[in-house]
């Protein structure tokens, strides 16, 4: 290979690219970039003469990258990932001093019950550094990472980026939770009787519980679906209603008095709630930091209190 060949390479040039590959837009990637959108069409420019190549052809209010384009960003994301990764074992990370910004993507659930820990360890030994969190789902999370809107997330993942990758921090098991008063646990028949409140962040009337009760030839009636779980212990208060919830998000508000939590009468799988990051951040100190925090507090052994507490 001719090494020669990145003499002539502008690197400012290859991450235009790769962010006008990841926003198919020249306003949005100028923004991005904190660049003038004079700036970023010259830079195109500039890239179009570099690899005689169109790059991106103008299809209604988006840009869509030619074939070239697409073999270009195949090689060039994992070089530019590299280059990252070199780059940043030249810095240190002070957390005492740092006034870093760090954007963080995390499921709701995890942002209720599992940040406020976090977050106070975090201000004690960096009180300098700023969180920004943004919420994010298995439906999202791939892409808010790509784009670099955040660069490390804790939820329950899917498919994800080539290049990222994920460590499991807890198997999630499922419990329900009520508000009323009665001391009995809930029963299968009781379960599949009474009204359910569904949390989606895609407007579903279903979730997981529905495909599990199915397999035992059961089903239970929805009657509210809403997109985040902060909502929910208002909803439920002073009404036969039931919801599924992440055994931690359930022993928090079962702690704090807000609603009753109890497993399921019925046998289900576990979920995964994994901590999810881009290999280019895999080196760099601030980042590394950070992650071993999260899951020294988001882990499985920084649950409230056993399942069988709660019983």
């Amino acid at each position: 290979m001719n090494r020669n060949e990145l003499r002539k390479a502008d690197i400012n040039l290859m991450v235009v690219f790769e962010t006008l590959m990841q926003e198919r837009n020249v306003t949005r990637a100028a923004d991005k970039l904190f660049v003038g959108q004079p700036t970023l069409s010259a830079a195109l420019n500039r890239l179009r003469a570099r690899f005689n190549d169109p790059l991106f052809i103008r299809v209604g209010h988006r840009m869509e990258p030619t074939a070239r384009a697409n073999e270009i960003i195949h090689h060039l994301s994992p070089a530019l990932d590299a280059l990252s990764t070199a780059l940043s074992l030249t810095r240190g990370f002070n957390p005492a001093s740092s006034d870093m910004t760090f954007r963080i993507g995390l499921s709701d659930d995890v942002e209720y019950s599992l940040l406020p820990p976090l977050l106070r360890a975090l201000r004690k030994e960096a009180p300098g550094i700023v969180l920004v969190i943004k919420q994010v789902n298995y439906w999202n999370v791939s892409e808010l990472l790509k784009s670099g809107e955040i660069t490390v997330a804790v939820c329950i993942t899917l498919e994800l980026p080539a290049n990222a990758k994920r460590k499991l921090l807890r198997n999630m098991k499922p419990m329900v939770v009520r508000a009323d008063a009665s001391p009995e646990p809930i029963t299968l028949d009781d379960y599949c009787s009474r009204p359910h409140v569904v949390v989606s962040h895609v407007a579903n009337i279903s979730g997981f519980a529905d495909e599990w009760l199915a397999a035992i030839g059961r089903k239970r009636k929805a009657v509210l679906s809403v997109p985040q779980y902060v909502a929910v212990p208002t909803l439920m208060a002073s009404t036969d209603l039931l919801c599924n919830l992440p055994d931690h998000l359930a022993l928090t508000l079962h702690e704090r008095g807000l609603l009753r939590a109890e497993p399921l009468p019925f046998a289900t799988p576990t979920l995964g709630l994994s901590l999810v990051w881009l290999s280019l951040t895999d080196s760099d100190p601030a980042e590394r930091w950070l992650r071993k925090k999260m899951e020294q507090f988001m882990s499985d052994h920084s649950l409230i209190a056993p399942v069988s507490a709660v019983v």
